[in-house]
């Protein structure tokens, strides 16, 4: 199961960053795709991005609020706001487990040999103050002489944009080096350390910082597509503590919001069957194990 989650990642990445004629053309595509939200987060400036960044999306919605109501023109982007809701309802964090290039990215540089280390519960709750603050109410807010907010977590923090966008865009179009100033640099040692961080730690970004992360986890006890414990069947072994990527307790806390459902826990811990996925409240039955054959004597 495992292997398959990676080909699917590996999938989403491509299925997402689809324009690999970049390098020709020396520009983003600008084509029908793109109004298109990406599960993940995937910056929309990424030179192969077919489709739009959904936490990108919403801080355009809202830095543009106030301007058109003193403009007159009432848009109200529900297109936005409902897909993100259809996609948090529908599948919750499987999306971070499952279907974000950045999550695969952070999951990659883990493998690195080195010293591991937890990541203290209380900071998952940052990434809740991201997503109100830099995501939400910054762009209403703080507005230029025109009354326009800005994009303050892509244009300030978000290291998937750098990686994605930023420094493949510096490379693709030499005359942008000129503009390098003090917010490159700054997104760049962000992006350095949350590097480094992921070596030593499993997924700090997503668990600390990610907005994305932050509003899929709401949803994560009321998808339609949730992974489940059957208490009956749990002999609370903690198998399943040894193996998840973000630290929880799994058989204590089903139905966590940092919970990204990568399914480890029942796939490659859980020997009693505890462990279960369920569609719109039906019981996907994990294949059951095979008794063992004893040869005749």
């Amino acid at each position: 199961m495992q292997i398959a989650r990676k080909w699917i990642q590996i999938l989403w990445i491509f299925l997402v960053n689809g324009f690999w004629g970049f390098p020709f053309t020396g520009n983003l595509y600008q084509g029908p795709l793109k109004i298109i939200c990406s599960p993940g987060l995937n910056c929309y400036s990424c030179p192969a991005a077919t489709t739009y960044c959904p936490i990108g999306s919403l801080q355009q919605l809202l830095l543009g609020i106030r301007f058109s109501l003193q403009t007159g023109k009432y848009y109200v982007g529900t297109f936005v706001i409902g897909w993100l809701g259809l996609l948090g309802t529908t599948f919750g964090r499987f999306i971070c487990g499952w279907a974000c290039p950045f999550g695969l990215f952070q999951e990659v540089l883990y493998k690195i040999p080195s010293k591991k280390y937890s990541i203290p519960p209380l900071l998952n709750w940052l990434k809740y103050g991201f997503f109100v603050f830099f995501v939400v109410v910054f762009p209403l807010i703080f507005l230029d002489q025109f009354g326009l907010g800005k994009p303050w977590f892509c244009k300030y923090v978000c290291p998937a944009g750098t990686l994605e966008a930023g420094i493949p865009m510096i490379l693709l179009m030499p005359d942008l080096r000129t503009t390098i100033g003090f917010l490159y640099i700054n997104k760049l040692v962000i992006l350095i350390g949350f590097t480094i961080w992921s070596v030593l730690a499993s997924r700090p970004f997503c668990r600390t910082v990610c907005p994305l992360g932050a509003f899929y986890a709401l949803f994560n006890r009321f998808s339609l597509i949730q992974l489940q414990l059957d208490k009956d069947a749990c002999t609370n072994c903690k198998a399943c503590h040894k193996v998840c990527p973000v630290e929880i307790k799994f058989n204590e806390t089903p139905g966590s919001g940092e919970c990204i459902n990568c399914m480890k826990c029942m796939t490659d811990a859980c020997t009693f069957d505890a462990i279960y996925i369920t569609v719109a409240g039906y019981k996907m039955i994990p294949a059951k194990k095979k008794p063992a054959v004893v040869p005749p004597q």
